[in-house]
C-alpha cells in the first residue's frame, strides 16, 4: 500500500510546535558509503557521469558498503521509539553491520517503528533487501519525490542495466512524505522533505529534527544534499525552538569526494554561527571538512575507527552519540 502524506505548512512568523523528547541516541550502523572513491567515480563516469540515472549505471558491488543509522528516541514518559535511517547499499555488508550492532534483532522482533529513507541514492537505498529479510512489513517513509524506479525497487524490482535485484518485496505500507512543510512523526520528532535535483538524476531529500527538552534542536540527516546551512536555517525559521541549535548528526555533503574548495570551507566556517554543542558529522561530510571543524574549535564527536571506518576523527561504524 502506498500513501501520500501532506505536510503541515507553518504560518508566516508562527513556528510550528513539534513537542519534545528527553533524549536522542544515534548509532552509526554504517557510515562508509563505498570503499574506493576513485573506483566509484570511474564507474559513474563510464555510466554517463553525474547527470546519468543511477538505475542505469553498473557499479561493482564489491566496492559497495552503505549509509545507515539507528535513532533511538527517549520520550518524556521514559518510552523508547526507534527509527532506522536508510538501508545502506550492499545487502550482505549491511547484514553484517546489522548483526554487529544488534539491529538484526530489533528488526526481527519489531523493535523499530519504521524505516526512514532520506533519499534515493544507491548507498542509502540499494541495501533494502537486508532490511526486508528481517522485517518485510516494516513501514517505510520515503521522500514524496521518489522516482517510480524507487517504488518498483521496494516491490522487488530488477534492473538489468545496473545489475541489481531486490529479491525480497516489501509487504508493508509505503508513505510518500510530500514536500512543502513539516511532518510530525513522533512526540518531539519531525521531518521535512526538501525538493531539489541532486546528482545521478535523483530528486529530493528528507531530514529529521528532534526537540530535546531543556537542550534544543537536533538536526539529523542522511546526506544533506539540500545544504547543511539550509537544513539548520529551515528549523530556525519554521520550528518552535529551532533557533536553539543543540546537535547535528550525519553526512553533511560538504567535501565528499576528497579535497575542499574555498566555498566548501566557507560552509564549515558558517556553521559556527549556530552554536551547536555536539556535532557528529560523518559519511559524506569529508575528512578535510571535519578537520577544519576541529581546527575551528567546534564540538566534534570522534569515533573508535573500527568496523570499517577509516579513522577516529569522526563518529564511525558502531559508534553512538547521545543528544
Amino acid at each position: 500500500m502506498i500513501e501520500a502524506r501532506q505536510p503541515l505548512v507553518p504560518a508566516a512568523g508562527k513556528p510550528l510546535a513539534i513537542g519534545a523528547c528527553r533524549a536522542v541516541t544515534v548509532t552509526a550502523v554504517s557510515e562508509v558509503g563505498w570503499w574506493d572513491t576513485p573506483r566509484m567515480m570511474a564507474e559513474m563516469k563510464a555510466g554517463g557521469g553525474p547527470a546519468a540515472c543511477q538505475w542505469d549505471i553498473r557499479f561493482d558491488p564489491e566496492n559497495a558498503a552503505g549509509s545507515c543509522s539507528l535513532i533511538e528516541i527517549e520520550g518524556l514518559d521514559g518510552s523508547i521509539r526507534r527509527i532506522l535511517l536508510d538501508a545502506g547499499w550492499n545487502p550482505e555488508y549491511m547484514a553484517e553491520r546489522f548483526r554487529a550492532t544488534g539491529v538484526d534483532r530489533l528488526l526481527r522482533d519489531g523493535g523499530i517503528d519504521f524505516l526512514f529513507l532520506s533519499h534515493e541514492h544507491l548507498d542509502h537505498f540499494w541495501g533494502i533487501e537486508a532490511v526486508l529479510r528481517l522485517a518485510p512489513e516494516i513501514p517505510i517513509l520515503v521522500p514524496g519525490t521518489l522516482r517510480e524506479e524507487g517504488l518498483a525497487w521496494l516491490r522487488g524490482g530488477t534492473f538489468p542495466a545496473a545489475g541489481i535485484a531486490n529479491r525480497v518485496p516489501h509487504r508493508g505500507t509505503v508513505v510518500r512524505m510530500l514536500p512543502g512543510g513539516v511532518h510530525r512523526l513522533l512526540e518531539g520528532i519531525a521531518s521535512v522533505t526538501f525538493d531539489l535535483p541532486i546528482l545521478l538524476d535523483i530528486r529530493g531529500e528528507q531530514s529529521l529534527y528532534a526537540n530535546v527538552a531543556g537542550q534544543g534542536l537536533v538536526c539529523i540527516t542522511g546526506c544533506c544534499h539540500q545544504g547543511v546551512l539550509s537544513l539548520v536555517d529551515y528549523a530556525a525559521a519554521h520550528l518552535e525552538g529551532g533557533s536553539q541549535a543543540y546537535g547535528l548528526y550525519g553526512g553533511l555533503h560538504i567535501a565528499p569526494f576528497s579535497g575542499m574548495t574555498e566555498e566548501q570551507a566557507g560552509i564549515v566556517r558558517a556553521l559556527g554561527r549556530y552554536g551547536f554543542r555536539k556535532i557528529a558529522a560523518n559519511h559524506c561530510t569529508g575528512a578535510e571538512a571535519v578537520a577544519l571543524m576541529r581546527e575551528l574549535g567546534y564540538p566534534v564527536v570522534g569515533g573508535s575507527g573500527r568496523g570499517g571506518s577509516m579513522d577516529t576523527c569522526h563518529l564511525g561504524n558502531g559508534d553512538s552519540v547521545r543528544f
